[in-house]
């Protein structure tokens, strides 16, 4: 296939995308990220026009989700568009969708439906919810997640009511969970030689995220609750004002918070009996950090940054955006990378934050067009040309 891979690491697979939106493309892109064949199947109407959910297609958002695909145009709601996706789910590996649960048993598209043509298929469901329960049929949104999954209630200062985070943390997460259980259903695959169905919702997804706070409540039955910018257990840990801004610095264990105490030229907080252990410090973390606002207050974040890593404390300055990106480890790095296009258009993404020393991922290719492999994907599945220019008059594809 001419089509260039941004790997080798799963190029043997073919993916079928149904996602839209945001928590299924998240998904899909860690696949096509890693050299799976990834087909995005661009929802055709039965007038010949186009649904497009997500924001513009040129627009950032979009182009950032959809990097190392190729799309084709599919009705899904006429009989034979139906027919088409089935002869492509017989070649496939995977299906990622994330319809609303009902809305894919409408369209004959489920599981249960899909396997009985592929019984090796891997089939990957976001949901808002989950596919079945009370609440299986409601829509889902990353903001209703974050408030029901517990997360806005520990975000945010005491007292100020629950608050968001700033990015959407369900969607992104659920469409990582459902990207590593279709690679483990792939795996175990192996073994077997049979597909499953991979199902994770926003609240799930959510809820996992929650890591020690959720199992302080399973274990000890402690609810937690907003410490704005402090760290819950470790103390002190926070923003601190400088000169000139703010600094981050986490003092986690007796030797560093001696080294911090040293730092800030105020050996004396060692001792101090209202400081001197880690449950008076989280007892008196108000006092604490007000004293270590008064030393942080008078230097620069620059020097501060210097200071504490010399003296092996945790720190690290507070970027916008595009400080961040212009930070020389952050450059170091490379996750802000140029796609190749041949239109010359300028498309710099994020990419991928794991290495693999042999199969690395790469910006292979923009994201497709509407519809713009449609004809390329049908002839490598086996489709005549006649066919396909059948489809087409038909308004199928």
């Amino acid at each position: 296939m001419a089509f260039p891979r941004a790997s080798q690491a799963l190029s043997r697979f073919t993916v079928l995308d149904l996602t839209r939106v945001r928590s299924g493309p998240t998904c899909v892109r860690q696949l096509a990220d890693w050299g799976a064949n990834v087909i995005k199947i661009d929802a055709l109407l039965e007038d010949g026009g186009g649904e497009q959910p997500g924001g513009p297609r040129r627009g950032a958002d979009f182009q950032n989700l959809h990097r190392n695909k190729r799309a084709m145009t599919l009705n899904l709601k006429d009989p034979k568009g139906l027919d088409v996706f089935k002869r492509l789910v017989a070649k496939a590996d995977v299906v990622v969708e994330n319809f609303r649960p009902d809305v894919k048993t409408k369209l004959g598209i489920d599981y249960e439906s899909l396997r009985g043509i592929n019984p090796r298929l891997v089939y990957g469901s976001i949901s808002g919810f989950g596919q079945d329960g009370p609440y299986h049929k409601r829509p889902g949104f990353d903001q209703i997640a974050q408030g029901m999954g517990g997360l806005m209630s520990v975000t945010g200062a005491p007292g100020e009511g629950p608050m968001r985070v700033g990015i959407p943390v369900a969607d992104l997460t659920a469409g990582l969970f459902c990207a590593l259980g279709i690679l483990t259903a792939l795996l175990e695959r192996e073994v077997s030689d049979e597909g499953q169905w991979v199902q994770t919702s926003l609240l799930q997804a959510q809820i996992f995220m929650l890591d020690f706070q959720a199992a302080r409540w399973l274990m000890e039955k402690e609810v937690a609750g907003q410490a704005g910018n402090n760290h819950p257990t470790s103390i002190p840990t926070g923003v601190f004002k400088t000169s000139d801004g703010y600094i981050n610095i986490a003092t986690t264990g007796g030797r560093i918070w001696e080294r911090f105490a040293q730092a800030i030229g105020s050996p004396e907080l060692v001792t101090n009996p209202d400081y001197a252990t880690a449950p008076v410090r989280s007892k008196n973390r108000d006092a604490l950090n007000a004293e270590i606002g008064r030393r942080t207050v008078t230097k620069s974040t620059e020097t501060w940054v210097r200071d504490f890593n010399e003296a092996g404390v945790p720190c690290g300055p507070i970027y916008a955006i595009d400080q961040m990106f212009e930070d020389a480890q952050v450059k170091h790095l490379g996750i802000a990378q140029d796609v190749p296009n041949e239109e010359n258009r300028k498309i710099r993404l994020v990419a991928q934050p794991v290495k693999l020393s042999r199969t690395p991922s790469k910006m292979a290719a923009r994201p497709p067009e509407f519809g713009e492999q449609t004809e390329e994907v049908l002839a490598e599945f086996g489709f005549e040309s006649d066919e396909i220019a059948q489809l087409r008059k038909a308004k199928v594809v």
